[in-house]
């Protein structure tokens, strides 16, 4: 007699961390909960933001909520952290970011000293990104029920060009570059919870900037996607099946600091999939490629997009053997943004 398992194995009675982690399990769930609850023409983009029409004008609106531990980390903290995730959203979808709110759920006997200190950074942040906190909403929860603080923030921005920026764009023959080196911002998270000794710092920066200049060069950009929760990988596994194309990459043209490289293999973490809060991808037309590298100098051509294979992304790893790169069930290290 055969045995059948009462819950498949794919699916849980229960959220797990993995659940937020940018992996398989939280692709999952935006897909058949989130995405068919609420199905419409502008979610159905699936990217990092949504664009709409509003007459002659288009804007991009986008909203992300941060939960990151430690507060502080090398390199930055929550605060620069929301108004760097927030505008790179807004960059991803070809605009240029004009304005944030502010949603602060704070938990009883967080230090006033450390609220300052964080305020002050999405401040100096927000005047650096050129935007805007314009409205928001504060709550504070009982001790022990917040994990100090929790912020969520919405943006706008507005497409000052007439390109379709996103996933259905992508085309065969295109072009995959990455915007500079990967994986610090996770390792830095992770150095610090471990209390272990390491130079490395966060990546966060924000990206807009970067974006514009592509823009404004009159590139035809297809696709970027900002390489967050999951990592390049995880990142490259979402375009590929959105667009129903195959992307390859080459290992050895992936940019990694040789100190993220070993601790990531002393800890047991692929920096592929560690997630970074200053990084892109860029898709486009191959003819555009030197141009592009000009104009982002860290930048690197790392694989191109073909019409076999569909929907699967392959590595031609360092020894030259492909494999298949696929999303983890959830992400290596919880809780970094």
């Amino acid at each position: 007699m055969a045995l059948n398992c009462p819950i498949p194995i794919s699916q849980y009675p229960h959220l797990l961390l993995a659940h937020g982690g940018g992996g398989r399990l939280m692709h999952n769930l935006i897909g058949q909960m989130f995405l068919q609850t609420f199905d419409n023409p502008l979610l159905q983009q699936q990217h990092d933001g949504a664009v709409m029409q509003f007459g002659e004008t288009r804007l991009a609106f986008t909203t992300d909520s941060y939960v990151v531990r430690p507060l502080f980390f090398p390199g930055g903290n929550i605060g620069q952290l929301v108004v760097h995730g927030t505008v790179n959203d807004l960059a991803m979808c070809g605009a240029r970011p004009l304005f944030l709110s502010l949603g602060l759920i704070l938990e009883e006997g967080l230090p006033m000293e450390t609220l300052w200190t964080i305020v002050q950074s999405i401040q100096a942040s927000a005047e650096a990104a050129h935007v805007q906190v314009v409205t928001g909403d504060t709550k504070v929860v009982d001790a022990g029920k917040g994990d100090g603080i929790y912020i969520n923030t919405a943006g706008i921005g507005i497409l000052e060009h007439n390109l379709t920026i996103g996933p259905s764009s992508i085309q065969a023959g295109d072009a995959v570059l990455i915007s500079g080196d990967i994986g610090r911002h996770g390792v830095a998270i992770m150095a610090t919870r471990l209390d272990f000794e390491t130079t490395i710092e966060s990546d966060s920066a924000a990206v807009a900037d970067d974006v514009l200049r592509l823009i404004a060069a009159g590139l035809e950009i297809h696709c970027l996607r900002d390489l967050t929760r999951g990592g390049l990988a995880s990142a490259l596994v979402e375009l590929s099946q959105s667009a129903g194309l195959h992307i390859h990459i080459k290992e050895r043209d992936v940019p990694i600091l040789e100190e993220v490289q070993g601790v990531c293999e002393i800890l047991g973490f692929d920096p592929l999939y560690v997630a970074n809060e200053g990084r892109f991808i860029v898709i486009l037309p191959a003819h555009h490629v030197e141009q592009a590298l000009a104009l982002l100098p860290d930048a690197r051509l790392i694989g191109q997009v073909s019409d076999d294979k569909k929907g699967l992304v392959t590595l031609q790893s360092h020894i030259g053997a492909t494999r298949i790169v696929d999303m983890l069930s959830g992400e290596q290290l919880p809780r970094i943004c």
